[in-house]
């Protein structure tokens, strides 16, 4: 049974990831489709962000963490957030753990907050957890981990997903693939500069989009 499941939620994914490349807000680069920048709405005055479904803050969606009790993902009230979608079954996202932690260490003191939202079976992420020794906290949800990724504006995604948010709790922008390194430093970067007021949001995405078409395809 959990055979199946697992099957309907990886087709799921696979299919909702698509959908946001294809018919998502696509950057003006054109990357592979796992690594698609989906930049939420703004102002009237900006027309191409305004259409993507992607909303403008984080929605709130409350899922049990690892003691199981329910936790709100606004929670970490004053904190930069990296919110990032995840299974187990999935090998980027299993790949993507070790430089999440190293964010986390990194830039924690900065005010940045890792948190991970498994879309998994609750046995198989606490397992895993301790398996790799995820130090940043863990939201759990099969059906309610789907419902959260609904409220980005989409029926599904594909994982890993990861949302950056600013001190604000806006949604600076999005990533959908597993993330490198180099990828990750440009986004800190310029939610850092949000944070400060020297970029908005849409200019950050901008700001972004741009150095990310300068690197080499990982």
């Amino acid at each position: 049974m959990k055979t199946i499941v697992y099957g309907a939620i990886a087709i799921a994914a696979a299919a909702g990831g698509f959908a946001l490349y294809r018919f998502g807000i696509a950057p003006s680069i054109e990357p592979a489709p796992v690594e698609t920048l989906a930049p939420p709405p703004t102002a009237a005055n900006a027309p191409a962000e305004a259409e993507s479904p992607i909303p403008t803050d984080l929605p709130d969606f409350t899922l049990p963490d690892r003691d199981g009790k329910p936790t709100s993902i606004r929670s970490w009230t004053g904190k930069s957030l990296i919110v990032n979608f995840w299974a187990t079954w999935c090998g980027p996202c299993r790949r993507e753990i070790p430089l999440l932690k190293k964010i986390q260490q990194e830039h924690g003191p900065e005010g940045f907050q890792v948190v991970g939202v498994a879309v998994d079976f609750r046995d198989d992420v606490l397992k895993y957890a301790k398996e790799m020794a995820i130090d940043y906290p863990l939201l759990i949800g099969e059906e309610g981990g789907l419902e959260a990724v609904n409220l980005f504006g989409m029926p599904s995604v594909g994982f890993p997903f990861s949302v950056f948010t600013d001190r604000e709790g806006r949604i600076v922008m999005t990533h959908l693939g597993e993330l490198t390194k180099e990828q990750s430093q440009v986004m800190l970067d310029a939610v850092t500069r949000v944070n400060s007021g020297e970029l908005t949001p849409v200019r950050a995405r901008t700001v972004v989009a741009a150095q990310l078409a300068k690197m080499k395809p990982s």
